[in-house]
């Protein structure tokens, strides 16, 4: 093997080794609670929680404390494209089951079922997807999101920041 095509193998070898270590970017996050409110705010989407606060270490409150930017800007496309009043129940707060795409890793929001457009609108638009290992009814977005009937609630895993 000449000098040239030496440096080429080893040059591709450098390259296919540094392709396969690179990470990916972790998500981008609001690390307050306020500033993501203040998005669901500007959007006209509400919030709740059974304690009447927002601090992520305790069950009783909603969250948005290290949310996902992508899981703010979803929930807020989910409201454009529904034209439904949405009301968020869950966030990012202590007590929601682990994972990797979980609430407490800013990839879920869960929004309230007491609103019927919401429940027509992921009935009717999106395709069923099965059911979870809990029972719960699925269904996947043209975006890919999930969205799981929780009773009270819609759990939604957000993998990106469409509907």
């Amino acid at each position: 093997m000449g000098l040239l095509s030496g440096r080429m193998v080893i040059a591709a070898t450098a390259s296919v080794l540094l392709a396969a270590g690179t990470a990916q970017a972790a998500p981008a996050k609001y690390a307050r609670h306020a500033d993501a409110a203040a998005q669901l705010k500007k959007a006209g989407i509400t919030w709740t929680s059974s304690g009447n606060c927002s601090d992520w270490n305790k069950k009783s409150c909603t969250s948005f404390t290290q949310i996902n930017k992508a899981t703010i800007e979803g929930t807020i496309a989910f409201k454009k494209v529904s034209g439904c009043k949405v009301i968020v129940t869950g966030g990012t707060e202590k007590g929601h089951s682990s994972g990797t795409y979980s609430h407490r890793n800013g990839y879920k929001t869960d929004i309230s079922t007491k609103i019927s457009c919401v429940n027509n609108y992921i009935t009717r638009k999106f395709a069923k997807a099965g059911k979870r290992s809990d029972g719960a009814a699925l269904y996947k977005s043209p975006a890919g999101n999930v969205y799981a009937r929780e009773g009270s609630h819609w759990d939604i895993t957000h993998y990106n920041s469409k509907a």
